[in-house]
């Protein structure tokens, strides 16, 4: 086995710009697919690939950049995100096939809302299922579908409704404590979930409500029109599905009681299913059973964790990327520069918005952008006596604005795939530019990020579990 200096930083030749290069060539890649309709992480393996291979070439010791790669996948905060993403997919799929969604969005039309009282249902719906289930992707792909046709009959404003439906997503995600996010910026920074959680509310609803007010006032004030599909009628109203909310319930709750991430996910699994063969939602055999002409098996479990597996390949490679960025010194020189610059907690927390802003837009992951910038946060956060939930909600809140709003981002790119789901019902599909746009809660939280820094707002409220405050 080939020899090399674990501890020497890696190097590349070109310096700087070839340890920057394989980014560059996936930033390029990932913004070419996702403007050509790229409808899934899978289409973004190859160019992950092709990066790595790049900065392979123009690694000087490429047994060390291996080894990097390799630890940046071993690390264990990934870990965690690839189980939660793999429970909470089957949690997600309970939920789906015990007919969940379709129940809320049916109790929204039966309540006979129209214009903007609908769409501001819209975004209230999505913020629900994206806090239960802690992927705003999800959310776009089950709901989109289900709400935005629904608004033709409601005759809601296009563009706002898709962009309430994305910004319900995208406010779910921020308060999730199974998202993605919360767990990468809570690992990150050494404090736990339900107390970053809890912390985060205090930005995080304000900018929700002004979201709320904002969405319905874009959504129009039109009245109902007829439609020929029975689907969201109000007859076709279940309450059964409506009672499924006690499993999301039980999640959130264990896990705002400190309870392990896995515990609450397993339990909040075990309780869906019970719910749902209890109430006749789902059958033993849709759980699981034998496809004999495909020689394996099927069923809700399995199309469950299938979700999970383009986004869990995809942080694969990419945090592998984000390994040989790691294992170079340009952390510790992004480290130093805070040191040379901040000279107050404001200045510090400033650079820490900055800096994974950039790498959020580098990378166009949110995940990957806090795994990235972690540490430097970390740092420079606790040598001005930033505490660690300030430091995780200041990566959360900023990772939750950039992909949500601009039109190369997955996100908006995926809410512009499912808008082309409302032709039958007169919604035509909407841009991923124009939904971006009227994403309410991305750009509240982005007035309520800097707001928190330039004024101090939450800073002193804001204690970890060692007792660190800040200054």
């Amino acid at each position: 086995m080939p020899t090399y200096a674990a501890n020497v930083p890696l190097t590349f030749y070109g310096g700087l710009a070839g340890a920057l290069a394989p980014f560059a060539c996936f930033f390029a890649g990932v913004a070419a697919l996702a403007l050509n309709g790229a409808p899934d992480e899978k289409g973004f393996w190859p160019i992950l690939l092709a990066a790595l291979t790049l900065g392979l070439l123009l690694a000087r010791d490429r047994a060390r950049y291996a080894e990097a790669m390799l630890d940046g996948m071993s690390q264990r905060v990934v870990m965690v995100m690839l189980c939660a993403w793999l429970f909470a997919g089957v949690l997600g799929a309970v939920l789906g096939a015990s007919g969940f969604v379709g129940a809320l969005a049916s109790l929204a039309n039966a309540a006979h809302l129209t214009g903007g009282a609908y769409v501001g249902a819209a975004f209230l719906v999505c913020v629900v299922v994206s806090t239960a289930t802690g992927t705003s992707f999800g959310t776009i792909l089950i709901c989109g579908p289900l709400l935005y046709p629904a608004g033709g009959p409601a005759n809601a404003a296009p563009a706002a409704l898709m962009g309430a439906i994305l910004a319900g997503a995208t406010l779910g995600d921020s308060m999730s404590p199974v998202s993605d996010t919360t767990i990468a910026s809570s690992g990150t920074q050494h404090v736990d979930i339900g107390g970053t959680v809890r912390s985060r509310l205090a930005y995080a609803i304000p900018a929700g409500l002004a979201a709320l007010v904002a969405s319905t006032l874009l959504g129009g004030n039109g009245s109902p029109r007829a439609t020929d599909s029975q689907q969201f009628a109000p007859g076709a109203v279940h309450a059964a599905p409506l009672l499924l909310l006690a499993s999301p319930a039980l999640v959130i709750g264990l896990l705002l009681a400190k309870r392990h991430l896995i515990e609450a996910l397993l339990l909040g699994i075990a309780s869906a299913v019970g719910l749902g063969l209890l109430l006749g939602l789902i059958t033993p055999f849709d759980l699981l059973h034998i496809d004999a002409t495909a020689f394996g098996a099927t069923g809700i479990i399995v199309d469950g964790m299938q979700r999970a597996v383009g986004v869990s390949v995809f942080t694969l490679l990419l945090v592998a990327l984000v390994g040989t960025l790691q294992a170079t010194d340009a952390v510790d020189r992004l480290v130093l520069a805070a040191q040379g610059k901040a000279s107050s907690v404001r200045g510090a927390e400033s650079w820490i918005v900055g800096v994974v802003s950039v790498a959020v837009l580098l990378t166009t992951h949110s995940v990957v952008a806090i795994l990235a910038v972690g540490e430097f946060a970390r740092q420079t956060g606790e040598r001005f006596g930033v505490s660690g939930y300030r430091r995780a909600n200041l990566l959360d809140m900023t990772v939750c604005t950039w992909p949500f709003l601009l039109p190369y981002f997955l996100p908006t790119i995926l809410a512009a795939s499912a808008s082309k789901s409302g032709a039958a019902f007169g919604m035509p599909a909407v841009s991923a530019a124009s939904i971006g746009l009227h994403n309410t809660y991305a750009w509240a939280l982005a007035v309520a990020v800097v707001f928190a820094v330039v004024t101090g707002y939450g800073r002193g409220r804001e204690v970890d579990a060692d007792g660190v405050s800040n200054r």
